[in-house]
């Protein structure tokens, strides 16, 4: 039975990810190993992601204009989140809204390009 599936994301600069998804996305750092951190841990509401320092994978020069996500992230009060993150200063490539699919939700690029789109049910 699968409990949790961790996403892990590559960066080039693991500080300045964490300090990125603390101070704007509200994780809470669970570990780094070695110094300068090579991995490292974030979670928000039991839900972790892990970072591994690495060079990133080849761009796609169509990930913004296709909204080429890295993850979704289901959450329960889009708005309550949208507003929240707005308030840190979170850049957005969509704006929170009600989707054809039955889902209310907005789309974060964070420090390393990735794009995380936000969801809560209708």
């Amino acid at each position: 039975m699968v409990r949790q599936i961790a996403p892990q994301f590559f960066t080039t600069d693991i500080p300045t990810s964490l300090a990125y998804y603390k101070d704007k996305l509200g994780f809470e750092i669970l570990g780094t190993w070695h110094d300068p951190p090579v991995y490292a841990i974030v979670a928000r509401d039991q839900h972790a992601i892990h970072f591994r320092c690495a060079p990133p994978p080849m761009a796609n020069p169509d990930k913004y204009a296709d909204e080429l996500l890295d993850a979704y992230v289901f959450i329960e009060d889009a708005d309550a989140l949208y507003a929240e993150y707005a308030a840190r200063g979170v850049e957005f490539t969509r704006g929170v809204a009600d989707m054809p699919w039955n889902s209310r939700e907005f789309v974060v690029k964070d420090c390393d390009g990735r794009l995380l789109a936000f969801g809560a049910n209708l």
